[in-house]
């Protein structure tokens, strides 16, 4: 199970987040992002000592700075169901013919899309076979 995967399905629920200086922020999820920013709502923070607290109507916490995040059990058991559920119906949502970020094929494994040297074959490219227009020097073969 992905970190983000579970952070998305905590969305509007409780959550504790220790930061690496030893402060906790207790509050509900608004927001995250693929870095793991988080904005949390009606916030408890706690001092690194656990000597001072301090109540807060919202938070904003940047991934870097965070140690570790608890939700409740079930939630995490809850997301699992839900990997198992997609894995089964077979549409992951990654990877898999096309999918992933590029799209289909590359790296030179088909005609035109995304990917390094590729391109039809026979065209030529970096430093290949010269093809039908990519002749460096010598006779032309062919053509009017």
């Amino acid at each position: 199970m992905l970190p983000l995967a579970l952070l998305h399905a905590a969305q509007a629920k409780p959550m504790l987040v220790e930061l690496k200086n030893g402060e906790t922020f207790n509050g509900h999820l608004v927001a995250c992002d693929n870095f793991m920013n988080v904005t949390l709502k009606e916030v408890y923070q706690t001092s690194a000592d656990g000597e001072r607290f301090w109540k807060l109507p919202e938070a904003y916490i940047r991934g870097n700075n965070i140690k570790y995040i608890r939700v409740a059990e079930n939630l995490v058991d809850q997301v699992k169901e839900q990997e198992e559920e997609q894995r089964r119906r077979g549409n992951s949502g990654r990877g898999g013919p096309g999918g992933g970020r590029g799209g289909g094929m590359g790296r030179g494994g088909g005609m035109g899309g995304r990917g390094g040297r590729g391109g039809a074959p026979g065209r030529g490219g970096r430093g290949g076979a010269p093809g039908r227009g990519g002749m460096r020097g010598g006779a032309k073969i062919g053509g009017p």
